[in-house]
């Protein structure tokens, strides 16, 4: 029976821990996953989806901008402005919007903050155009 190394015992203290902290980030996650779908009214959600989208958008329009370059920098800038402001505008859509708000946007109906929010994106689309050139 050869004697064990420390390096072995090491590996053989660190697997069990990391198979349970991935199990344990795997139901945090279900959790999280499980709560949000049965507690988030259908609204939020799709501003959530479109949050994502954007978010997206931005991340493949910055991951091309790394690859390939950026030859017409006023159209990368622009469409990257576009998306962190379009993203942060539906931030603020969502917060206006959120029922768990209400006591902090009580003069604000959610048809306001739309209203709010479709102005706000014809005006930074206005300026986005403008950038173009």
């Amino acid at each position: 029976l050869a004697p064990l190394s420390s390096s072995s015992i090491i590996i053989a203290f660190l697997r069990p821990r990391k198979a349970n902290m991935t199990s344990q980030l795997l139901t945090v996650v279900s959790k999280f996953y499980d709560e949000y779908r049965s507690t988030t009214p259908s609204k939020l959600k799709l501003v959530d989806s479109y949050l994502a989208y954007v978010l997206v958008t931005g991340l493949a329009q910055f991951a091309y901008c790394c690859l390939v370059g950026t030859f017409p920098f006023n159209s990368f800038l622009s469409g990257f402005i576009s998306c962190v402001g379009s993203f942060i505008l539906a931030v603020c859509l969502r917060i206006q919007v959120n029922p768990r708000n209400k006591e902090e946007f009580v003069n604000i109906s959610p048809e306001r903050a739309f209203a709010d929010f479709l102005f706000a994106h014809i005006i930074l689309h206005i300026v986005v155009v403008n950038f173009i050139g």
